[in-house]
């Protein structure tokens, strides 16, 4: 390992292990991996191709939805196919630059995740607080242009991660307890000092994830204090209700994603598996709960669907 320090020369190529200590469960671990994607795969689809084919759903709140069902897709796939591989054939083996890849696509699609579910409490506030002015204020145009500044900031704030990965040095191991490259995880195996990658990662945190849940928090809370301003209590109940798949998808996206968080921070004595599964379901599971959470509680989209398929069978 000094030789390859003092030498200059760095490993291109890694290895994925999956789940350490629970090889022998590969198979088994391998099996709620394909049913959680799959029905990521068909629930979103389905969730896009009724929102785009049906008029009346041409609605600020369902554009939203479409583009949070499009990039769950890409989240689910970002993971699932690599993690298969290596649960399935131990295929586990991955050059650099496409370490890096899956480190910005997995980065940036759960960023902007973040920045969906925010404009989509920005426009449940709408709704509620001003109602009357809502389509004029959520034009088409500005719904398309929210999509662009989400795809930017994603894309833009994982950027520089590219960089300060390629100027690592990889001369200690080449192995990656893991089913995925993530950021801190590679950079710690480099031989060099990763500082910059560690507060470079907390700026994107509290610039992105953070930012986006405080201000969920305030429209919520803008929110309640306009309801309990309604005059009738079924007012106010319908006000809710319109909120209740959106509050339902929020905590399951952040709250996993809190709880890892806070295992990795002061969960030293935890099994390092666990460490590995939990990072996955927050990835997993959202995709696959989302399509399933607003089908249930949002009546427009189940009609569209039961609709749908008795169509088909008629």
């Amino acid at each position: 390992m000094a030789t390859l320090n003092h030498t200059g020369m760095s490993h291109t190529v890694f290895s994925l292990l999956g789940i350490p200590g629970l090889e022998n469960q590969h198979v088994w671990i391998s099996i709620p991996f394909v049913i959680s994607y799959v029905i990521a795969l068909l629930g979103n689809s389905l969730l896009i191709f009724i929102i785009l084919t049906r008029c009346s759903l041409h609605e600020p709140m369902y554009f939203f939805l479409c583009m949070l069902s499009g990039a769950d897709i890409v989240l689910s796939t970002c993971i699932v196919p690599q993690a298969l591989a290596i649960f399935w054939s131990h295929i586990g083996e991955i050059s650099l630059d496409c370490c890096i890849a899956q480190v910005f696509f997995l980065s940036s699609t759960f960023i902007s995740e973040s920045g969906i579910l925010l404009m989509m409490a920005f426009d449940r506030y709408i709704a509620i607080c001003y109602p009357l002015r809502y389509t004029a204020i959520l034009t088409h145009a500005l719904i398309g242009k929210i999509g662009v500044s989400i795809f930017l900031r994603s894309n833009g704030t994982m950027f520089p991660i590219i960089f300060l990965l390629k100027r690592l040095t990889f001369c200690k191991s080449n192995t990656l307890p893991n089913t995925a490259c993530k950021h801190i995880v590679l950079a710690r195996i480099s031989c060099d000092d990763i500082r910059v990658n560690i507060w470079y990662g907390f700026f994107v945190l509290m610039s992105t994830l953070v930012l986006d849940v405080t201000l969920i928090f305030v429209s919520y809370v803008l929110i309640l204090r306009a309801v309990f301003h309604m005059p009738s209590q079924d007012t106010r109940h319908k006000a809710l209700n319109t909120c209740g798949a959106h509050v339902c998808v929020i905590i399951l996206f952040y709250g996993p994603g809190i709880f890892s968080a806070l295992t990795q921070r002061f969960g030293g004595h935890i099994s390092p598996y666990i460490h590995v599964l939990l990072p996955n379901v927050y990835i997993l599971v959202p995709p696959m709960l989302n399509p399933i959470i607003y089908g249930i509680k949002t009546k427009q989209i189940r009609d569209q669907v039961v609709h749908l398929f008795l169509t088909k069978h008629t």
